[in-house]
């Protein structure tokens, strides 16, 4: 073997044994939820994951977010479905689950019984989590309403887990709701538009980030 193919190969097993070890240290998180989470409505890459992983990056994080959000999903569906979104190579995962539950009027103990469970799964498999909560309108009364809004902080507490109280956290700061429901949300009052991710990410990626440095 020639001199010239010897520094050749090993010039080629460096660069792959570098890239090889840069690409272990990047941490891979699971976004398990619903349409919030999958970017209904959106271009692929105005989606929340997309806009949050390149939020992340921006700020030098080595992050590679895997959407696991399914249009239309409840608690009961992400519970059906953690065991094989917590891949081996899965580091932690952000759950944003239960906007599906409250619009069909569906229990919220029963709601707060799945988190719990896609909770227990991924904490066998050593995955921390971070709970992303949501609030419930008044139309189904005070009890429903308090029940569904505390289950997010009850569990965080039972659990230990990173929680972000709330997934239009300051969504309508600095404007009047019906002009804020006209800027940053799609026609269907529901979802929000690629601004209207960006605005959630103002307080969401700063919880993330916090998260991550704790379990890195």
């Amino acid at each position: 073997m020639t001199s010239l193919r010897k520094a050749f190969l090993l010039a080629s097993f460096l660069s792959f044994a570098c890239f090889g070890a840069a690409s272990a240290s990047t941490l891979t998180i699971a976004a398990l939820g619903d349409s919030l989470t999958a970017g209904y409505g959106l271009p692929r890459a105005e989606g929340l994951v997309p806009q949050l992983e390149a939020w992340l990056r921006a700020r030098g994080h080595d992050v590679s977010i895997r959407n696991a959000g399914v249009s239309g999903d409840t608690t009961r569906g992400g519970r059906a479905r953690v065991d094989w979104t917590l891949t081996p190579d899965v580091d932690a995962m952000i759950v944003t689950l239960g906007g599906n539950d409250v619009l069909r009027g569906l229990s919220p103990q029963k709601a707060k019984a799945n988190l719990a469970a896609i909770i227990e799964a991924a904490q066998a498999k050593g995955v921390p989590v971070m709970l992303v909560g949501l609030t419930a309108p008044p139309n189904y009364g005070e009890a429903y309403k308090t029940a569904f809004n505390n289950m997010y902080r009850e569990l965080a507490d039972e659990y230990g887990t990173a929680l972000h109280p709330n997934f239009f956290y300051n969504f309508f700061q600095g404007l009047e709701r019906t002009a804020a429901l006209d800027r940053f949300m799609q026609r269907d009052r529901i979802h929000p538009n690629a601004e209207g991710v960006a605005v959630v990410i103002k307080s969401l990626g700063p919880a993330v980030e916090d998260w991550i440095n704790q379990i890195k």
